[in-house]
């Protein structure tokens, strides 16, 4: 096999460990694991992002035609919770569990390793999934939101990890793989596509290029300067965590600039 024809299998194989990594999706292709290519598939978390995009648009198409948009859009929400195993809700609740309620840099860390929620997780989840709903009712382009808002939101870990250290126990960590020694040059080829991506959305929707960025840069550069500020450097459930702040960020935006 060529050096080329292996590069192209090691990218197919990475791909699809981000499938994996990322949703309840089944991998349909045999995959030669090894931290060195989880570590690629962070490149992918975009296209994922885009994919999982097309199943909500077409979701809340086919089930707008029976019911309300309200129930579109929380049926919608609870495929999304179904097939990502809610991963990314999952990490928002622990960081603000850890960060609402530790003291120490070693505190919060322990907390966020405890696989049990308390008040500050509940709220913040609880408010982010209604904000969620509310947003997406709020605008006039649900569908294109629910299309492109995945893939947008995935950009933003990956920014944390190009720019901030890696903090937590990497022994116990289901992250460690995918951020260790993340590089530049896949990150930029992950921002291309995301702007690629938003460009073409942004023709039938005024604006939303303005909101792709704004959603990425102020979920990235707010939240890991305050990631900094508390930790040091981020985990895998801040991670998880930018995600949804950034996809809320983004449909604020989305609302206000196209409402209903």
């Amino acid at each position: 096999m060529s050096a080329q024809s292996n590069r192209l299998q090691q990218e197919w194989q990475a791909f699809w460990l981000a499938i994996g990594f990322l949703t309840r999706i089944p991998m349909l292709v045999k995959i030669d694991y090894s931290q060195h290519l989880m570590n690629q598939s962070s490149m992918y978390f975009p296209l994922v992002g885009l994919l999982l995009g097309a199943l909500y648009a077409a979701l809340f198409s086919v089930t707008e035609l029976f019911w309300s948009p309200v129930a579109s859009v929380l049926l919608v929400i609870s495929f999304h919770l179904w097939i990502t195993g809610a991963f990314h809700e999952d990490g928002l609740a622990d960081s603000v569990d850890a960060l609402g309620g530790g003291y120490t840099v070693a505190k919060k860390l322990e907390i966020m390793k405890d696989s049990r929620i308390g008040t500050y997780g509940t709220v913040a989840l609880i408010m982010a999934l209604g904000l969620k709903a509310a947003f997406l009712l709020d605008t006039r382009l649900t569908g294109l939101a629910l299309l492109v808002a995945p893939a947008i939101s995935r950009l933003t870990p990956l920014l944390l990890m190009g720019f901030l250290p890696y903090v937590t126990d990497p022994d116990k960590s289901k992250s460690k793989p995918v951020a260790d020694g993340f590089s530049l040059q896949r990150l930029a080829f992950a921002s291309g596509f995301v702007f690629l991506v938003t460009l073409i959305a942004a023709i039938p929707a005024s604006g939303l290029l303005f909101c792709a960025l704004l959603a990425t840069l102020a979920a990235a550069l707010g939240w890991g300067f305050y990631l900094k500020k508390q930790l040091g450097g981020y985990t895998g459930d801040a991670l998880g965590a930018s995600v949804v702040l950034s996809e809320l960020v983004l449909l604020a935006g989305f609302s206000a600039l196209n409402p209903a």
